[in-house]
């Protein structure tokens, strides 16, 4: 029986549409072909064939990462995709064995932590994630279309389609994934719906991508180094390795002006740096193309998981609900665990779908939202709550990063944490709170203690 005729037979509903074909628009097309007999992905943008930039995708030359979670998630979605990402020439590596971590003036303790993450570029990762969905045969990727409004029923209580410019597409469930600038909440507006309350953390940031040929003697032949920026200097930086032997280096100011793309200013700020590990390596690396620069005004996280009234037949999903700092690579990791979420949800069902994901969804959201939030709120000019809760989680952070330095216990429950392997109150568990403790009253070694590592 054909996939087709299958469908017809479970009474599966006829269509569904993704509106936007970034990662987390293909995310929502692979768990959804599965429900419905066909599925369209309606880009605005014209679609590579190859491993390419695209115009669609303006943060696609900056630095990507994709967390220890997020490299789970996919691999559910798409088996032996790391397999694939490695032989295209993606680098695999111990998160916290082959990393630099720099916080309150140290590296966070080295050791084999069984984590592996895989660095790539988003073009590389998007392009590997396109074709699997490309392949699936009830699935149709749609460029070169630009979705105007959303097509409601005469009660306005269902969404039946979308409209374009060529005309009216219906379809009985619309993904909106159209990332940051999802028109979701001006569409619910028009059609007589509540807007979700939105969150914001205005962070003012700047930043300046560059890549660099890698050789492997530099960074000491680890793959990664990062480090953040403190609340005085307000200055930091990332470097990772790539595919095809590549450094990519992204540097970042808040509230001020970022690096410039010349390369001379650019090697300048990574030497202004806290630390020397992204200059020791780029000082005389040969540089690849021209940089490229952005700004970051605030992360976004709208609340659709507390409206009292949705139309049924739409999901918002992925950055259309919630957009982080991009310096600390959550957004394509938070995508794949939303994808699996919504593999789970529905399975109950159309109804009610929408209030059950946004419920899943914003459990997956709050850790990286907590975790963006506090951190950037260290900086005096964010703007954003800065509850008593929040003062004194960085405060205890800032003593948890010191004791990382020389107890791996400690520095694998931060990595779990980061990595939304791990609950941020992990980090609060009483074993943890007695290793920060003690880490913060003995005296300074410079051996790394692995006590109680397989606890953490």
């Amino acid at each position: 029986m054909t996939l087709e005729k299958e469908c017809l037979s479970k009474g599966i509903p006829e269509r569904a549409i993704v509106i936007g074909a970034s990662l987390g628009g293909l995310l929502a097309a692979r768990v959804l072909f599965e429900h419905f007999r066909e599925v369209f992905v309606l880009e605005r943008d014209e679609l590579p064939e190859t491993i390419a930039q695209r115009r669609g995708v303006p943060q696609g030359r900056h630095t990507h990462g994709l967390l220890a979670s997020g490299g789970r998630a996919l691999e559910a979605l798409f088996p032996n995709l790391s397999k694939e990402l490695i032989e295209a020439g993606a680098v695999r590596g111990d998160i916290a064995n082959r990393s630099r971590r720099f916080f309150e003036g140290g590296l966070l303790a080295r050791f084999v932590s069984g984590l592996d993450g895989i660095l790539m570029s988003r073009p590389l990762l998007e392009a590997s994630v396109r074709q699997r969905v490309k392949a699936i045969s009830n699935v149709q990727l749609c460029d070169r279309i630009r979705v105007l409004s959303l097509a409601a029923s005469s009660d306005r209580a269902r969404i039946t389609g979308v409209r374009t410019e060529d005309g009216e597409w219906p379809a009985t469930l619309i993904v909106d994934a159209t990332g940051r600038g999802s028109q979701s909440p001006k569409l619910l507006a028009e059609l007589g719906y509540p807007v979700p309350l939105e969150e914001r953390i205005e962070i003012g940031l700047s930043y300046t991508t560059r890549l660099f040929r890698r050789r492997s003697e530099q960074l000491g032949g680890d793959l990664m180094a990062v480090i953040p920026a403190t609340p005085s200097g307000k200055r930091g930086g990332v470097i990772l390795a790539q595919e095809d032997d590549r450094w990519t280096v992204t540097l970042w100011s808040y509230f001020g002006n970022g690096p410039d793309t010349d390369l001379a200013d650019f090697r300048a700020f990574a030497r202004s740096l806290p630390a020397s590990h992204i200059y020791d390596a780029i000082q005389d690396a040969d540089p690849i193309g021209e940089a490229i620069a952005s700004r970051f005004p605030a992360s976004v996280r709208r609340r659709y998981e507390r409206l009292k009234a949705f139309p049924s037949g739409l999901i918002v999903f992925g950055d259309a609900i919630s957009s982080f700092n991009p310096l600390h690579g959550q957004g394509m990791s938070v995508a794949a665990q939303e994808a699996l979420a919504l593999q789970r949800e529905i399975r109950g069902g159309l109804d009610g779908l929408a209030t059950r994901f946004f419920r899943s969804a914003a459990k997956i959201i709050d850790t990286p939202w907590r975790i963006t939030a506090s951190a950037d709120l260290r900086i005096p000019e964010t703007v954003g709550p800065r509850t008593t809760s929040v003062r004194l989680m960085n405060w205890y952070m800032s003593r948890l990063h010191r004791a990382g330095h020389r107890d791996a216990a400690i520095a694998l429950a931060f990595h779990k944490v980061v990595n939304l392997i791990a609950p941020a109150p992990s980090l609060l568990a009483p074993g943890i709170i007695f290793r920060v403790v003690k880490g913060n009253l003995l005296p300074r070694s410079d051996g790394v203690s692995r006590s109680a590592l397989r606890e953490a």
